[in-house]
């Protein structure tokens, strides 16, 4: 199987090209998927055009097994999966550790699938942070990016009063069919207090978030859209209101929960039709440098697919 040929997405200095690369060598505790589909999120994509020296991006992925995992773990040849990698994703081949894999049921396709890595573990696990949900008051800023189409849907089948922070009014009657109770355009528009608040926005939303948050309660940063690296708060309200501010990277909470616990959970609550994802932008990977830059100057809400042919 090493002898097949195997090309990826090579990233340089913003630029992105198809070549040829090397077949996976996979460890004894990972399977060689054949991707199928790849989803881009921003982070990959920022580092993409900011690194200049030669690399294969790529988080999520989707495909079948072509050669199960040595030590017998995870599943068999033939099975289509979804999985995750902290880079490389973005190739024919791949190989992937078994415990950052879920098996795929029928009902749900490899497009689909593709987009719940990154994204809809961001939302299960910041989600978390909270704990029990049930009749708490959440507030999701950024709620049509792609951890935020997660994290309304998941906030409301967890029984929370959910308010959904967007840009944009043409954007409410998307958010509110995805069970958004709440919906809101500027922060200063929250007439109550939250017991947790996800936030991808980042700078100087943070101080208002301070303000907008319950005695005891969480704001959960898992992003900076606003691109700003400075925040400027009253420290003072932290204080008083005994408010944990959590910063959050996928990566690093992914050390003591692997991927397939959450990505199980993800795909069968996709299909059992209670989570779905919004794909705004499906194309061949070819189109990759055109996608990319569409994605960092926010050309479409949700996530974008690309499959590889």
């Amino acid at each position: 199987m090493s002898d097949l040929k195997n090309n990826a997405i090579n990233a340089s200095a913003g630029k992105f090209t198809i070549k040829e690369v090397s077949f996976p060598r996979p460890k004894h505790n990972q399977a060689v998927i054949k991707v199928t589909s790849i989803s881009l999120n921003r982070g990959e994509v920022r580092n993409a055009f900011n690194k200049k020296e030669d690399w294969v991006p790529g988080w999520d992925l989707a495909g079948e097994v072509v050669q199960a995992a040595e030590d017998g773990t995870g599943p068999k040849e033939q099975s289509r999966v979804v999985g995750f990698l902290p880079s490389g994703a973005w190739s024919q081949y791949v190989g992937v550790p078994t415990d950052s894999i879920a098996v795929l049921p029928g009902n749900v396709s490899d497009a689909q699938a593709s987009t719940l890595p990154v994204a809809g573990l961001t939302a299960l696990l910041t989600l978390a942070k909270g704990g029990q949900l049930l009749g708490k008051k959440v507030l999701i800023t950024g709620a049509t990016g792609g951890v935020g189409v997660f994290a309304v849907q998941l906030a409301a089948l967890s029984g929370a009063h959910t308010t959904a922070l967007v840009r944009s009014k043409e954007d409410f009657d998307l958010i509110k069919g995805l069970g958004a109770d709440e919906i809101i355009n500027s922060i200063d528009d929250a007439k109550e207090s939250f017991d947790l608040i996800l936030d991808s926005v980042g700078s100087e939303i943070i101080g208002k978030l301070i303000n907008k948050t319950q005695k005891h309660g969480t704001i959960v940063s898992f992003g900076n859209s606003s691109e700003k690296p400075d925040a400027t708060y009253n420290v003072g309200s932290m204080f008083r209101g005994s408010i944990t501010l959590y910063g959050f990277i996928i990566f690093n909470e992914l050390k003591t929960e692997s991927p397939s616990a959450g990505l199980t959970r993800l795909v069968d609550l996709m299909n059992r039709n209670k989570l779905k994802t919004i794909i705004e932008k499906e194309t061949d990977w070819k189109d990759i440098q055109q996608v990319a830059e569409d994605l960092m100057n926010r050309k479409f809400k949700g996530k974008a697919v690309l499959h590889i042919s």
